[in-house]
């Protein structure tokens, strides 16, 4: 395919993922408590019914993945986006504890065949080994997801209410979600065994990430290196976007200081994945990785020890981390394994992921609720077992 057919495509795509993210993970940062209000449940009531969507999204993964590589991206994205707005429907009208789990069951469906590891299966599936700028593409313009999201969550709310919120978000699924995962290249149905059709890489950028796929007796250790990473990665994540301004609070700063802090890990992200994107892809992914992967420890380090000053750095040194580990989840087990079975492969490795980002709001409440921002050494150390583990993935790399 042309370059500019593939800027196409990753422009259609990203924009899906945007509205994707927008309307699902970052629904009940805003929506949560007008919803949780007016049904009579607890505040923590709905974020367990969000919690139920991440692990029903997990278990969906690897089926979802394995769709994508037989019969390529463009019917399962446009089935998501259908599957997005019948859950959202479902919250406008729920009346009840009941009627809330439901949607957000049904959410989690939609989530784990139509979020980022869907549209990199999508991406491997159409560009096989040349996947790894349209990937980092794809996350440059959905980086911006909360910074669309919450602002139009939070009009649709004060407009119509948190059912009228629900509906806008559905119907913009219908509109816009459809037609943009509809135009996606159509793939051939691709045979039992076969590898996809399209893997030459298709960038010049693509000669830096050859494969090379792990002998058998190496494939499992591989793959569980992987999953830990990941795991370690969306537990941080979900913990700091769901705990950070009370964090920064905790370690000396005042809550308009925090709260304007906090707002940097976005634009912090997408500096990286433009750094990914320009500079960095000329280097392995896995030395991105490793880079990404110190980005958070060091910067917990620094808030531990010098308080409320290092704010700013810890926030943006956690938002470029996190940036670029977002790609890694893509680009990792492409360059590792290589393109085929790429799909049920990546959807496999994310199930820990799902599962620790479902507990992860939680139990790091709980930490920083117990000894405030020492809290940070439960992440720290995860992530130094995380650069330990892709550290352990030189040898397969280089050879």
């Amino acid at each position: 395919m042309s370059a500019a057919s593939q800027r196409w495509t990753v422009a259609r795509l990203g924009t899906a993922q945007t509205l994707a993210w927008a309307s699902s993970y970052y629904l009940p940062a805003m929506l949560a408590v007008p919803m949780a209000r007016d049904l009579g449940v607890a505040t923590p009531t709905v974020f367990a019914a969000f919690s139920v969507a991440l692990i029903v999204s997990a278990l969906l993964g690897p089926l979802a993945g394995r769709t994508i590589d037989r019969h390529g991206g463009r019917p399962v994205l446009v089935g998501t986006n259908l599957l997005f707005a019948a859950a959202l429907a479902g919250m406008a009208l729920a009346q009840g504890p009941v009627g809330l789990f439901a949607a957000w069951v049904l959410m989690g469906v939609a989530m784990g065949s139509g979020l980022y590891e869907a549209a990199f299966a999508t991406l491997v599936r159409l560009y096989g080994q040349g996947a790894r700028g349209a990937i980092t593409g794809i996350t440059l313009i959905a980086g911006f997801a909360s910074t669309v999201g919450w602002p139009l969550s939070a009009w649709m709310e004060v407009q119509w209410g948190w059912r009228g919120a629900c509906a806008g978000w559905a119907a913009l699924h219908l509109l816009v979600g459809v037609p943009l995962n509809g135009w996606l290249p159509r793939i051939a149905p691709e045979e039992d065994g076969q590898t996809p059709a399209a893997v030459a890489p298709s960038t010049p950028a693509a000669t830096t990430t050859t494969a090379a796929s792990p002998a058998p007796d190496h494939a499992l250790r591989t793959t569980v290196l992987l999953s830990f990473v990941f795991a370690v990665t969306w537990f941080t994540s979900t913990a700091m976007a769901a705990h950070l301004p009370r964090l920064l609070q905790a370690s000396g700063t005042s809550l308009q200081a925090a709260v304007a802090m906090a707002a940097l890990v976005g634009p912090a992200q997408v500096a990286a994945r433009l750094l990914e994107f320009g500079f960095l892809r000329r280097l392995h992914p896995l030395l991105s990785a490793q880079l990404a992967a110190a980005a958070h420890p060091l910067g917990a380090a620094l808030l531990m020890v010098v308080g409320g000053p290092a704010a700013a750095v810890f926030t943006v040194l956690h938002g470029a981390g996190n940036g670029i580990l977002t790609i890694a989840k893509g680009t990792l087990p492409l360059v590792l394994f290589g393109p085929a079975g790429y799909g049920a492969r990546q959807g496999l490795m994310m199930v820990p992921a799902r599962v620790a980002q479902a507990f992860a709001p939680v139990l790091f409440g709980m930490l920083l609720d117990g000894v405030g921002v020492a809290a940070l050494w439960s992440t720290t150390l995860l992530g130094l077992a995380a650069l330990g583990a892709l550290w352990m993935l030189r040898p397969l790399a280089q050879r």
